[in-house]
């Protein structure tokens, strides 16, 4: 074992790490996990009688260079929310409940303390989003990264009854397209901001201009998990025709991918605030708005499209679950694609 650990890698602290994170992931527990956590492998008996015509939905992904900001700030605590986040919210656009998730870190050398603090953000995500977190990988490999860094991925698996899947096909002109506030970032786009900062000659201590925070508190914020209010309003019974996780490639690139062919998204300029962070950033890239649509959410982070009579009711819905929501445009024929309009 000392030859081992010589050669970088400390069986002893993967096992502390592996009891520390079983505390974490035990207040996530659903009843339908069958096996603890600690194991080969965990076992989930789906309810038949709430999905009587189940369909299983995965999604993964990961936290991009955003960790870079965690690990040169020394702040891991939230950044394992954005990699849940980043699963569920995908997951949650056909209308999916995450039943349960589970984590790969991946390290250089073990810390201990890190470790746990970046599985204590993945709990906490789950437990926002109502999944399990029911495993996971904590891979020691000296020399895949350099001192402190470390790697962050995750997988969801949901499940929707066949029948209320939401598949864009319902998609008609004349759809209101409601908007989610995003917390800010979340966690896309990061080469460009970390490019901008250094740049401007920011430091993650110095405060973030217009903001009442520090420049690391600024950027690792975490995304936001849209779960339980949105599958609140489909158990509502309200009519959603499409919905979009507003992530890499922002508004121009996600709303086409849920809108059918002869539709385009026609978004209002505008029609919501964009937080100071985006306005820093716009300014310090020279972008312009058209832009900078393509690399950022710019403050809506999950776009719904549904009937204009279903709209208001859905606000109503989605405010008193405490999402700040905007009207920001309509469903028109044309190109599919996004417009924006004044």
């Amino acid at each position: 074992m000392d030859l081992y650990k010589q050669a970088g890698v400390d069986i002893d602290a993967g096992n502390e790490a592996a009891k520390r994170y079983a505390g974490l992931a035990k207040a996530t527990l659903r009843p339908e996990v069958l096996a603890a956590i600690g194991g080969f492998a965990s076992g989930f008996a789906l309810d038949l009688a709430r999905f009587p015509e189940p369909v299983l939905v995965s999604g993964t992904d990961g936290v991009g260079t955003k960790l870079k900001i965690a690990i040169a700030a020394g702040r891991h605590d939230t950044i394992g929310i954005d990699c849940v986040a980043m699963c569920v919210n995908d997951i949650l656009t056909v209308g999916a409940e995450p039943l349960f998730f589970l984590d790969y870190l991946a390290v250089g050398k073990l810390d201990v303390g890190v470790a746990e603090a970046v599985v204590s953000g993945v709990a906490e995500g789950c437990r926002q989003a109502g999944a399990a977190l029911v495993g996971g990988e904590t891979a020691e490999m000296p020399g895949m990264y350099g001192d402190g860094e470390y790697d962050l991925a995750g997988f969801a698996v949901g499940c929707v009854n066949r029948g209320e899947m939401v598949d864009g096909s319902a998609v008609r002109e004349g759809d209101v397209l409601l908007g989610l506030a995003s917390n800010g970032v979340h966690s896309n786009g990061y080469s460009l901001v970390r490019k901008l900062v250094a740049e401007h000659g920011l430091r993650l201590s110095d405060p973030f201009p217009g903001e009442d925070a520090d420049v690391a508190e600024v950027l690792l914020r975490p995304t936001r998990i849209y779960v339980k209010s949105v599958l609140k309003l489909v158990r509502e019974g309200v009519r959603v025709s499409a919905m979009a996780h507003i992530t890499g490639g922002g508004l121009v690139d996600n709303l086409p991918r849920v809108l059918p062919e002869g539709c385009e998204a026609q978004v209002r300029r505008g029609s919501w605030p964009m937080q100071p962070v985006f306005q820093w950033l716009l300014r310090a890239s020279g972008l312009s708005f058209e832009e900078a649509s393509r690399i950022w959410n710019l403050g809506i982070g999950y776009v719904i499209a549904l009937p204009e009579a279903e709209a208001p009711r859905a606000a109503e819905l989605l405010r008193a679950e405490g999402e700040a929501v905007y009207d920001i445009g309509r469903v028109a024929r044309g190109a599919r694609g996004v417009r924006f309009i004044q």
